[in-house]
């Protein structure tokens, strides 16, 4: 086609063009699931006036032993599968009562029998935890932890004013409050 002939396409075009390369990169961000047995998931929401949004791997159990074995007790993990969990907060917040600045950051966990720990990375875009950088984390905080019903596909949800990850049957959790 030449523009020459049809100058009324030309603004039409660039905007399509333009519309392309804003959506393509947010839609990557996960990558597509479609052959992945774990599927993408996404959670959001709205915590004492921050909107929160989660996005994760939904690994499922399949009866396999989940805590201390498929997820080794004392080890960082991608808290989900592939990708590494992201978590965006759209102000500043509070977690466990510590401050963490407005923004995205990688979720990670080091689960132990004991209790959990979950570590905000200012890395967010990463593939698991295999070039997680203890030296970029942004906040680490000790989660409650409890038991809970079966969940056979991992999740988060907003529960008042806490994130909940339900898997297998456990419960872990952290606080968010506006830091404002």
């Amino acid at each position: 086609m030449r523009f020459e002939k049809f100058p009324q396409a030309l603004p039409l075009l660039c905007m399509i063009a333009l519309a392309l390369t804003l959506a393509l990169p947010a839609m990557a961000e996960r990558g597509d699931d479609a052959d992945r047995k774990s599927k993408n998931g996404l959670t959001s929401g709205t915590i004492d006036g921050v909107e929160v949004t989660i996005e994760y791997g939904r690994p499922k159990v399949k009866g396999r032993k989940i805590w201390g074995d498929l997820v080794p007790y004392g080890k960082v993990w991608r808290t989900g599968a592939n990708e590494a969990t992201t978590v965006a907060f759209s102000t500043d917040v509070k977690i466990q009562g510590e401050a963490l600045a407005a923004g995205t950051y990688s979720l990670f966990t080091i689960p132990t029998e004991a209790g959990w720990t979950v570590i905000f990375n200012k890395t967010a875009e990463q593939w698991g935890a295999f070039s997680y950088d203890p030296a970029l984390d942004a906040l680490r905080v000790e989660a409650k932890v409890a038991p809970a019903d079966a969940t056979e596909a991992l999740e988060f949800v907003l529960e008042d004013s806490d994130v909940v990850l339900k898997w297998e049957k456990l419960a872990v959790s952290f606080t968010v409050e506006g830091a404002g």
